[in-house]
């Protein structure tokens, strides 16, 4: 058995050791006798670089294939680069300096695919710098290969489930009020909408009354909608309008008459009771519409600019004309007074600009008539941790509309219809091939229904959660590989952010729900986000971000890995993240380094007939801790096994019996037996082989690099999880005392300034650790 020469860990070993991983190709995918654990991995997306969430988070998500494949699955892990959708349209738009609606289609498409090849590399390299054990780093259709979202094969995959949905009529074509964001020019679904505490300002307007003398006094933060006022409202209860009730107010500016009319909507007490009515300010606008069956107007357009509706702010920006319009109400004294509060606004989660509600005709996906149902087929999922299923709940809960699927935009699956030029019939292909029907001719040489042979294809495309939604389905094979996809569906494991749980997951597991009734997966796994050092969310802005790529050329891989592992449970709590934290914990792996190498000077030898008690002891340590491990392992918990592992290494193995057999390993004046010696010997390679293993999932490239020097030209991420069973429990219980009494003797020794290895007299073993007395009176030099 060779000795550790190395001195110490260098970062440019991973390099070294990756690509050795890639050529032997120890991670691919081969169908076998094993079990198939399954990981739809999140793809990330390719419009950016990582930011330290992403390290983290798909750091952790590699343990868990590490750690399933040693025990003993067939693990499923591809990787995945989503290229779809809005963002990569933005980043292209502004890397070319170039505007998509004024670009020719088929040319802006060929800017986007040269701007993915740079970023897609970059994130692979990242992925590779950490590590990640994924079965395949080559673009392929077999499963398992690295898969991107807009590659033929899965957009023909992502058209196939949406002909099936449509066959099955449960997607329609309707007009109807649409979240709209102006600045990416495209209808967003609710899940696409955040929230934005922000000040404006309520304005107390005057309304006069028809044929009266007498006004009302109206509140309102949308001073712009007035012209689209098509009702006033007051609270049944509120005894101060109840006989103005069916009165005709007069508008301000704009001058239509509307409607007092009594509505439980209306709050007694907030603003001055009165509440307007508009197309639309908010969802309960949208809601009383349709309930009052009033007929909206519409103000503001995609640009969002005032329409013709506002007459004489025609063209104006929202906010302009919100200002305008205030001036002339207060030119004319109608207004009455301002007031300061703080609402939230619902912005574009992309850009954060308002949301206005734009009359669109777009394809729904059914969803409220199934939310009973998939509320109670998500029992089946088991979450980690268990509280992150709430979020998904009260989204399901909270869903009151379909979901709108057609975008606006060029960048994604292409929607595969046609429609007859003469009759509007709708032609829907079968589902087998990639289609694109704004280019490509009409399936059918004829509209069944008028005989028209004129067609025009549909130029919208996809939601780009229509396309990751079917991840698990494209991982485990639909309409790829049947046999497999019916042996390995639902997927193992979905880990995700919790910030996607109203998109990816709610859309992943809708998806399967319509499909198939099932689960998309048996597992989720939700992680957390990463903050600064003081716990305050990274912001370019604040100057806190860390660059994870920074991180890795300066540290390597296996210091973010191990930050992220030691730091907290990334699936409970947000992780601080800071460049002191993770140096800080490269302290350990030089710790394991310096052990390793030490234990490296002996000669491994085969466990004896009889263990002296040290030894005993020190393994029955070492199997609490790797249960203890295991715990954390099965929870995807990877701080539980992090923090044992190292205080074990640290604090007790090297910390104390390295130190107690020292001289049994040694023997130099034949004080031990040949059995004793070997007993330590035994034990120490033991011990040192067994923690390497428990920590490999997590630090990959140092157990590698240890393994293959000191025991084995064979990947150390080939070997079985070492077990935990603890058969002397009783020893156990020394643990603390063995600690106890040597710190006091060291203690003693300073406090005498008595060098370590001289001899001490007067120290008394205590009883219970008579059993270790040789080797304490060596360790110590007691006489």
């Amino acid at each position: 058995m060779p000795e550790l020469k190395i001195k110490q860990w260098d970062k440019k070993f991973e390099k070294e050791i990756f690509e050795k991983w890639e050529k032997n190709k120890i991670y691919s995918f081969k169908e076998n006798d094993k079990k198939v654990f399954s990981i739809d991995t999140p793809p990330p997306y390719a419009s950016g670089g990582w930011h330290m969430g992403h390290a983290a988070s798909y750091g952790q998500i590699d343990m868990i294939a590490r750690y399933k494949r040693m025990k003993g699955f067939n693990v499923l892990f591809p990787m995945g680069l989503d290229r779809n959708g809005l963002p990569v349209e933005v980043q292209t738009a502004k890397h070319f300096n170039i505007n998509m609606k004024e670009t020719p289609r088929e040319e802006f498409l060929n800017k986007v695919r040269e701007f993915l090849k740079i970023y897609s590399n970059r994130i692979t390299n990242v992925a590779k710098a950490l590590g990640l054990s994924c079965n395949s780093w080559e673009k392929g259709n077999k499963i398992g290969d690295l898969y991107e979202t807009d590659s033929s094969e899965y957009r023909r995959i992502t058209q196939a489930v949406f002909i099936k949905l449509y066959k099955k009529g449960l997607i329609k074509e309707d007009s109807k009020p649409n979240n709209w964001c102006s600045s990416c020019g495209t209808t967003i679904a609710n899940a696409e909408i955040e929230y934005k505490k922000e000040k404006t300002r309520l304005y107390y307007l005057k309304f006069k009354i028809k044929n009266s003398k007498e006004s009302l006094t109206i509140a309102t933060t949308r001073p712009e909608l007035l012209c689209t006022t098509s009702i006033v409202l007051f609270n049944p209860k509120d005894e101060r309008y109840k006989k103005y009730e069916g009165k005709t107010l007069i508008v301000p500016e704009f001058n239509q008459e509307v409607k007092l009319i009594s509505h439980p909507y209306a709050e007694i007490g907030f603003g001055s009771g009165l509440v307007m009515i508009s197309s639309f300010g908010d969802y309960s606008d949208i809601r009383l519409f349709r309930e009052l069956k009033l007929k909206p107007k519409y103000a503001i357009n995609t640009d969002g600019r005032m329409t013709r509706v506002c007459k004489g702010y025609e063209g104006l920006k929202v906010k302009e004309a919100r200002k305008r319009i205030v001036e002339s109400l207060k030119k004319q004294g109608l207004v009455i007074k301002e007031e300061i509060l703080i609402h939230k606004q619902p912005v574009c989660w992309r850009c954060e600009t308002p949301i206005e509600f734009v009359n669109m005709s777009e394809l729904y996906l059914e969803q409220v008539r199934f939310k009973k149902e998939i509320l109670k087929i998500i029992n089946k999922i088991k979450f980690y941790p268990k509280q992150s299923k709430q979020l998904l709940i009260d989204w399901i809960k909270s869903i009151d509309m379909e979901y709108p699927i057609s975008r606006r935009r060029y960048y994604g699956t292409e929607i595969p219809l046609w429609y007859c030029n003469e009759c509007g019939e709708v032609i829907v292909p079968e589902p087998g091939k990639y289609y694109q029907p704004w280019k490509e001719k009409c399936p059918v040489k004829k509209c069944s229904k008028c005989g028209s042979k004129n067609f025009r294809g549909e130029e919208r495309v996809f939601d780009t959660w229509m396309d990751s939604g079917i991840s698990e389905l494209f991982i485990t094979g639909y309409l790829r590989y049947n046999d497999f996809f019916k042996k390995n569906f639902p997927a193992s494991i979905r880990p995700q952010g919790k910030d996607i749980v109203r998109t990816w997951a709610y859309y992943t597991i809708h998806r399967a729900y319509l499909l198939f009734k099932k689960i998309p997966w048996h597992e989720c796994w939700i992680h957390q986000h990463v903050v600064d050092g003081k716990g305050k969310k990274m912001s370019k802005s604040k100057g806190n971000v860390v660059d994870p790529v920074f991180m890795l050329e300066k540290y390597g891989g296996e210091a973010l890995r191990l930050w992220s592992a030691l730091e907290g449970s990334l699936h409970k709590t947000d992780l601080r993240c800071s460049e002191e934290r993770i140096k800080g914990n490269m302290k350990f792996i030089n710790k394991l380094w310096n052990v390793s190498r030490f234990i490296s000077l002996f000669e491994e030898k085969k466990k004896p007939k009889e263990l002296v008690e040290t030894d005993k002891w020190i393994i029955s340590e070492l199997k609490n801790t790797l249960k203890k491990s295991v715990n954390g392992y099965e929870k995807y918990d990877f701080h539980i096994p992090a923090k044992e592992i190292r205080n074990f290494v640290w604090n007790i193995f090297a910390g104390n019996y390295l130190e107690m057999v020292k001289p049994r390993a040694y023997n130099k004046e034949n004080k031990f037996s040949k059995n004793e010696q070997n007993s330590a010997l035994f034990t120490m390679h033991y011990c040192l082989k067994e923690v390497l293993k428990a920590l490999s999932p997590i630090i990959p490239f140092v157990t590698e690099k240890l393994w293959q020097e000191i025991y084995s030209k064979k990947s150390i991420h080939l070997e079985v999880f070492p077990d935990a069973e603890i058969k002397n429990k009783e020893l156990l219980k020394l643990t603390e005392k063995i600690i106890e009494f040597n710190s006091y003797v060291w203690k003693l020794k300073k406090e005498k300034g008595i060098s370590l290895r001289k001899e001490i007299k007067g120290i008394r073993i205590p009883k219970e650790l008579e059993m270790f007395k040789k080797d304490l009176v060596f360790m110590h030099n007691l006489i």
